[in-house]
């Protein structure tokens, strides 16, 4: 008798619905069936009767009013079924649900990072919850590497006795691609404001470029690892985190002034990029966990020629992981953004937690 798993959608955005097409071609020996489908904020998919969603014709389906998170439980655990919840969405409300959520039973699969990288309480609360028996499971590699293996690996090597030593690595994609293309081998006269608002045209930034020059996505990513290594990360802004805004800059309201007056500032930026290729480096946007200095940090590092981080190409993102065991680092490299990739680790955590709890 074949196995199967209820599953919880909430978001068919960029990601989401990426998410739902990869579902939908799955071809597993477990049943998933997807019992409530949010396509929005206010418009969802769902029955009493708990039948599945048909995932190929979602988009053109009747839909009702989203349930709100504490009717959103009910109805999962109305079911008496194994279920997994799959947020798709950056929403920290829902975010701060999840250890009600996981207590119920009810396991999640998200690349929302609001939950992991937030303040210390909820990620403790979310793990104590977890470890209790019937407790719902949690995986959350996407909010990291998207679907890249970073989380797994580096969970395992705790787990089994490991430590850390420093974790390194450009995490942004955004920050990669920029920093690639301003930050050479050779010499080059390319301004920082062009190179960003050539990324922002090709669809590499955010809407407003701003939400990847601050920092604070980088800072997330790091806090997420720091604190899975066993460094007790307050929060996103508990330690020092360079911002690539011009402090004149950060009060302009609009993304179009913002850009439009960066030019003024390339001279600052310049002037660094010559010094470290005066020393024959690079300038690439990093984050670090350092245990033996006992520090945490994100921001603007040079790095030699012939570095790893300095032959990074286009919007890959490489993290190092030394440890004890690995004293020649771990290297993980590859893409670590956009809405497949993402989509891809979001699914592989999904299947990893239907395979333990499907019946």
């Amino acid at each position: 008798m074949s196995k199967s798993v209820n599953v919880a959608i909430i978001g068919s955005g960029v990601v989401g619905s990426a998410f739902i097409s990869q579902l939908n071609g799955l071809k597993t020996a477990i049943k998933y069936n997807v019992v409530y489908l949010a396509k929005t904020s206010s418009e969802a998919l769902y029955s009493s009767d708990y039948q599945s969603v048909d995932l190929s014709s979602y988009k053109t389906s009747a839909t009702k009013p989203t349930l709100g998170l504490d009717e959103l439980l009910k109805f999962l655990q109305g079911a008496k079924k194994a279920t997994i919840l799959v947020d798709n969405t950056s929403n920290a409300s829902i975010a701060d649900y999840y250890p009600t959520f996981i207590k119920a039973g009810i396991s999640i699969a998200t690349p929302n990072k609001k939950a992991f990288s937030s303040d210390l309480k909820t990620w403790n609360e979310i793990f104590a919850n977890s470890a209790v028996p019937g407790a719902g499971l949690v995986a959350h590699e996407a909010t990291v590497g998207a679907g890249l293996p970073i989380i797994g690996p580096l969970r395992d090597l705790i787990t089994t006795g490991d430590k850390v030593d420093k974790i390194e690595g450009i995490f942004s994609g955004t920050l990669s691609y920029i920093f690639n293309e301003f930050s050479t081998t050779e010499k080059s006269d390319v301004k920082f404001s062009d190179v960003v608002k050539v990324a922002k045209k090709l669809g590499y930034t955010e809407p407003d470029p701003r939400d990847d020059l601050n920092g604070l996505d980088v800072a997330r990513k790091v806090t997420i690892l720091a604190r899975i290594s066993g460094f007790e990360v307050e929060s996103p802004t508990s330690f020092p985190v360079e911002s690539l805004i011009p402090k004149e800059l950060e009060g302009i309201e609009s993304a179009a002034e913002f850009l439009e007056k960066l030019p003024n500032y390339d001279a600052d930026i310049q002037k660094i990029k010559d010094e470290a290729f005066a020393e024959n480096k690079t300038l690439r946007f990093v984050g670090q966990v350092d245990f033996k200095a006992n520090k945490v940090s994100v921001g603007i590092g040079k790095y030699p020629f012939d570095h790893p981080f300095s032959a990074l190409k286009g919007s890959d993102n490489v993290i190092s992981i030394k440890t004890e065991r690995y004293p020649n680092p771990l290297i993980v490299q590859g893409a670590g953004a956009g809405s497949e990739v993402t989509a891809h680790g979001v699914l592989a955590d999904t299947i990893k937690i239907a395979e333990r709890i499907a019946n």
